[in-house]
């Protein structure tokens, strides 16, 4: 059964992790497990301190590509009556400024102790949601 936008966004919230969804000006679609927060119609993640092999990551450059972004969180169950995803679709930007990057820096913090002990050293991005959808099996 669809959800509502408002129940999308509320189970969607209340996730851990998401996969962003991105495509460069190739098309080629590129899937990454993020931490995330909502504030207010955004969603908003940032590059964080776990190693990577560099900070020039397909993500970031297909969003300067293509700012078309998805997010999805679902919840898988054996009992398949527990089934459900939930969907952002919307338009994302690398924060640069250290004021706009505050807020999300601060909720990331709040929501994940590991940004308490180690702030986000990276690009902060966010995105405007104009789509919240979902699906649930019950």
């Amino acid at each position: 059964m669809r959800m509502t936008p408002a129940e999308a966004r509320s189970r969607f919230e209340g996730e851990r992790i998401a996969r962003l969804a991105t495509a460069g000006s190739d098309g080629v679609p590129h899937l990454v497990p993020v931490t995330f927060v909502v504030e207010g119609d955004s969603v908003a993640f940032a590059i964080d301190h776990k190693p990577k092999s560099t900070t020039a990551l397909r993500r970031l450059k297909n969003i300067a590509e293509n700012p078309v972004v998805s997010f999805l969180a679902d919840r898988y169950d054996e009992n398949w009556a527990g089934l459900w995803w939930a969907r952002a679709d919307g338009v994302a930007r690398v924060l640069t400024d250290p004021d706009e990057q505050a807020l999300p820096v601060r909720l990331l913090r709040e929501k994940y102790p590991q940004y308490e002990a180690q702030p986000a050293p990276h690009a902060v991005v966010t995105t405007l949601v104009h789509s919240w959808s979902g699906w649930v099996s019950s």
